[in-house]
């Protein structure tokens, strides 16, 4: 990568840098157009991010002035661990800048946040057919074998 990389916490003042790759990676799942989340739900994640008493933290990568990469993520409770898990909910990187290590770092940088918050472990799940992405986490991580159903109430 020619320019350097930042990776740090996301900043109040840059909805309007961070909404492209949160619209983008919501795109990916298929939640765009007809099927987009509801403003309502963005607007509270945002404000979720800077708010003290919430577990959800968001970093950004940051080149040559540009955020390119986000990675949200929570912590919580877990009835197999005495301390808190971080649930990394979310990874995107721009199109542009794939496969220049910016995921891996902005993973890399969750691990680090983890481990200093007392965390033991990081987890997180992706589309099976997201063939780009599980290559990287299988480099930085093990896949257990776990399926995820889920149920909308």
């Amino acid at each position: 990568m020619s320019d350097q990389l930042i990776i740090r916490p996301l900043d109040l003042q840059e909805l309007a840098s961070w909404r492209p790759l949160w619209e983008g990676y919501n795109a990916f799942y298929g939640r765009s157009g007809p099927t987009a989340l509801p403003e309502s739900i963005t607007q509270v994640t945002w404000h979720r991010f800077f708010d003290p008493a919430e577990p959800v933290h968001a970093l950004v990568a940051e080149s040559a002035g540009r955020i390119v990469g986000l990675a949200h993520y929570i912590f919580h409770r877990s009835t197999t661990r005495l301390h808190d898990v971080c649930y990394l909910q979310d990874l995107f990187t721009a199109p542009d800048r794939r496969g220049l290590g910016v995921g891996r770092q902005l993973i890399e940088a969750v691990y680090d946040k983890a481990r200093a918050a007392g965390s033991s472990r990081v987890y997180w799940q992706t589309h099976t057919d997201n063939a780009a992405g599980r290559a990287l986490y299988d480099k930085v991580a093990r896949h257990l074998g776990f399926i995820v159903y889920t149920h909308e109430l």
